[in-house]
C-alpha cells in the first residue's frame, strides 16, 4: 500500500493526536529568512504546521499527495491548501522564501524533490525539513510499551522510516548546512492521548489490517499497569529532528 493511502484511512485520527511543533522551531526558521511573504509547507498533512507558518509569512501554499488529509486540514485565512506531490508543482520559479517539510522528507524520491525545491525557492531562501521519532516517559511505562507495542509493530514499518530514525543523517543534502539549537518536543498526556497517538502510526495500521486490534488492547492493559491512574497526565519527551539549510546559488 502506498504511504499515502495509510494516511487516507485515517485522516480524523491523524489530525487529532498530531504532537504540536514547538514554537521555537517556526521562531529560528523565521529568523533565518530574508524575507517573509511566502512559504510552502511540503506534504502538510492537516495544515498543523502550515497554521503556524502563517502567524509569520503573509501566504502559505500547503500542499499534500492526499485529498482525504487536505479535506481534513485547519482552516487559515492565509493558508492556501491544494493537492500536489511533492516533487512536482505547479508553483512559479523563485516563489518561497521558505519551504518547510514536517515529518514527511523521508517519503519523498529525493532527486525529483529537491530538483522542485531549487526551482521554486528564492536566492539565499531557506529550506528545513523537521520530524520526531521515538519518545520516553518513564523507564517502566517505557519498557512495556516497548515489550507489548515496539516489538508488535516493528516489522511493519516501512524502510523509509529509517531515515528519520537516523536524525535525517543520510539524506544527501544539496544546500548549505546551517548549524541548529537544541530544540525540545514535550507534550503532557494521559494514557488515551498516548494509544490514540501510538494508533495513529502507519506501522500500527498495517498491524492491525493483518492481526486485528487484539495487540492494540493487550498493550493497552499492560501499559496501564506502569502507569497507574489512566487519567493522569505524564510528560513525554519526543526525540527532535531538524534538518536546515541555505538555497546559495
Amino acid at each position: 500500500m502506498e504511504h499515502h493511502k495509510l494516511f487516507n484511512e485515517k485522516s480524523a485520527l491523524y489530525a487529532k493526536v498530531r504532537p504540536q511543533y514547538p514554537q521555537e522551531l517556526f521562531k529560528f526558521l523565521v529568523s533565518l529568512c530574508d524575507e517573509r511573504k511566502r512559504a510552502w509547507d511540503v506534504a502538510c498533512g492537516n495544515g498543523q504546521a502550515a497554521v503556524d507558518l502563517a502567524m509569520y509569512f503573509a501566504e502559505v501554499h500547503a500542499t499534500d499527495v492526499s485529498e482525504q488529509q487536505i479535506a481534513h486540514a485547519i482552516p487559515n485565512p492565509r493558508v492556501r491548501y491544494s493537492v500536489q506531490p511533492a516533487e512536482k508543482t505547479n508553483f512559479a520559479e523563485n516563489q518561497f522564501d521558505l519551504v518547510g517539510v514536517a515529518q514527511a522528507l523521508h517519503w519523498f524520491d529525493h532527486d525529483l524533490f529537491w530538483d522542485e525545491v531549487k526551482r521554486v525557492l528564492n536566492p539565499d531562501g531557506i529550506f528545513a525539513a523537521w520530524g520526531y521519532s521515538w519518545f520516553s516517559i518513564e523507564s517502566k511505562i517505557d519498557q512495556a510499551i516497548k515489550e507489548n507495542f515496539l516489538d508488535v509493530i516493528e516489522p511493519y514499518w516501512a524502510t523509509q522510516n529509517t531515515l528519520l530514525w537516523n536524525g535525517y543523517r543520510d539524506v544527501l543534502f544539496p544546500f548549505e548546512r546551517i548549524d541548529i539549537p537544541k530544540i525540545e518536543m514535550k507534550m503532557e498526556w494521559d494514557l488515551d492521548q498516548l494509544f490514540e497517538y501510538l494508533q495513529s502510526w502507519s506501522a500500527a495500521r498495517r498491524c492491525i489490517e493483518e492481526q486485528g486490534e487484539g495487540f492494540i488492547l493487550h498493550a493497552y492493559d499492560k501499559v496501564k499497569s506502569a502507569w497507574g491512574d489512566t487519567d493522569q497526565k505524564k510528560t513525554v519527551l519526543m526525540e527532535f529532528t531538524l534538518l536546515v539549510g541555505r538555497n546559495k546559488a
